[in-house]
């Protein structure tokens, strides 16, 4: 964190001034131009992980929207109808509270994983270093190597550089679109969404969507990189904060590689006064951020751990141990923990309380969701009248009450009053509603008039009842919701 080097690549512009009162004077430009970053393609047990990682994703993410479920898409937000299906559970804009919920576990879930491990997010799961993970792909399938790229890109306009520019673009906006399209299709349905593509009958929000996404996910991905993880993601700027010195990070053994030196395969580094780090720069060329591990922890390190598989495969063919950068603590690097003392730091205070609270906030979670009543209730006042006198000096008060079928099965339903004396309730006896429909049901509530003579004028506390029936009116599920019952001067 305390490196204050400049990105790798980056260029000042230094603007000589003539000399004032013999002394020469130089304007440094704030702005610092950077170079694109080549990333050199690595193979190892973390990339392994990483594109496993990759492969999961993407097929959870353009297959998802393809599942169907009960003669319908499994997953679906449809705004229109104000309806969010997620296999079995039909939600509404009422059941906004579980969305609160999962914002609140993703954030616990990575203030424990940043505080084990670090950045394990952004290294393996974030959708900016998949994307760009599969964009980098294709640019390696096309243009070659990092050797080839770069001659490529400082090549002059040839038809072999033509070609294949124009392939890896048509390439990415191919990716691009098909991601923008998948992305729409979890609001529109997507079987839908593509006889609209078909028939070119797309509505104006549909295509400006799709396009919006897909070009979010070609700049982000094909041109941005890195930029977005060292400048705009909030992440990289914050984690500091849930780090200590017991997270596992991506190291450097500086005691062990230092001094630096090239050395022939098969020569003991010692003999020569040297470290194991050969100065190859190999960690440096694999990096997507294109930082030097080798100076310590920086915020722009995204913990790809592409320098580890690059270094081990470096010390297998120059014969000395693995391990010169890999995950450890700054405890363990400076008192020379084994795995053992390292690993026993992992349950501190700090874990185990965001692991508790993780565990509760989840447990809640699941509960609530598997216990909730499969309809639910909202009660409107007619704001017309709050109360007036009807026939033989009835009080009335009128309701509006939305039942939403939450199954998907057809439903009949019967609205009643409770903590009312005497009430009788016209409307709402025998409500029938198709698979996750909702129905606005007015009611009116009448009470004698002696009985509103003993409660008195003002507002009284009632509870509006919904039962769920079965065959022969048995109630089934029953909700319960408070209102008021008016009675006039």
């Amino acid at each position: 964190m305390s490196d204050t080097s400049p990105p790798h690549g980056a260029n000042k512009r230094v603007i000589p001034i003539q000399p004032v009162g013999g002394a020469r004077e130089e304007l440094v430009s704030l702005y610092q131009k950077g170079e694109k970053i080549y990333a050199r393609e690595v193979q190892g047990w973390f990339t392994k992980w990483r594109w496993a990682l990759v492969w999961l994703t993407q097929i959870v993410f353009y297959c998802t929207p393809w599942l169907m479920w009960n003669d319908r898409q499994a997953v679906l937000f449809d705004l229109t109808t104000r309806r969010f299906y997620l296999f079995n559970l039909v939600l509404y804009p009422q059941d906004f509270i579980y969305l609160t919920a999962l914002l609140v576990i993703s954030a616990y879930g990575l203030f424990l994983f940043t505080a084990v491990a670090g950045r394990l997010w952004c290294g393996y799961a974030c959708p900016q270093s998949v994307y760009t993970e599969m964009f980098m792909w294709i640019e390696r399938k096309i243009e070659g190597d990092r050797g080839r790229r770069m001659k490529l890109d400082k090549a002059p306009w040839s038809l072999d550089k033509v070609w294949r520019k124009t392939a890896k673009q048509l390439a990415w906006i191919a990716v691009a679109l098909w991601t923008g399209y998948t992305f729409v299709g979890y609001f529109t349905p997507v079987r839908v969404l593509a006889q609209e593509v078909v028939t070119l009958s797309m509505g104006p929000w549909e295509i400006f969507w799709v396009l919006f996404y897909g070009f979010a996910t070609y700049g982000n991905a094909g041109y941005m990189r890195e930029q977005v993880c060292k400048y705009m993601c909030p992440y990289a700027r914050f984690q500091s904060a849930m780090f200590d010195r017991d997270t596992l990070i991506i190291s450097y053994d500086e005691k062990r590689g230092e001094p630096r030196g090239s050395r022939k395969r098969g020569v003991d580094a010692k003999s020569q006064g040297q470290g194991d780090c050969i100065d190859c720069t190999l960690c440096v060329q694999v990096c997507p951020t294109g930082i030097d591990i080798r100076k310590g922890l920086q915020y722009e390190c995204i913990g790809c751990a592409a320098c580890i598989d690059v270094c081990d495969s470096v010390m297998d063919k120059v014969g000395s141990p693995r391990g010169l950068i890999r995950y450890a603590t700054q405890n363990s690097m400076e008192q020379g923990w084994g795995r053992r003392e390292m690993w026993a730091r992992v349950t501190r205070p700090r874990v185990l309380i965001y692991s508790v609270i993780l565990v509760a906030v989840v447990v809640a979670f699941v509960h609530s969701i598997y216990s909730r009543p499969p309809f639910r209730v909202d009660i409107v006042r007619d704001r017309g009248a709050l109360a007036r006198v009807v026939d033989e000096g009835y009080i009335e008060n009128v309701y509006r009450v939305q039942v939403m079928n939450a199954s998907e099965q057809t439903q009949r339903y019967r609205v009643g009053v409770e903590q009312l004396s005497q009430p009788r309730v016209e409307g709402g006896q025998d409500v029938i509603l198709g698979p996750a429909e909702a129905r606005w049901v007015p009611i009116s509530v009448r009470i004698p008039p002696e009985v509103a003579g003993r409660m008195g004028t003002g507002a009284h506390g009632m509870t509006i009842l919904v039962e769920q029936l079965r065959q022969g009116d048995a109630p089934q599920v029953d909700v319960r919701e408070k209102s008021t019952f008016m009675v006039p001067r």
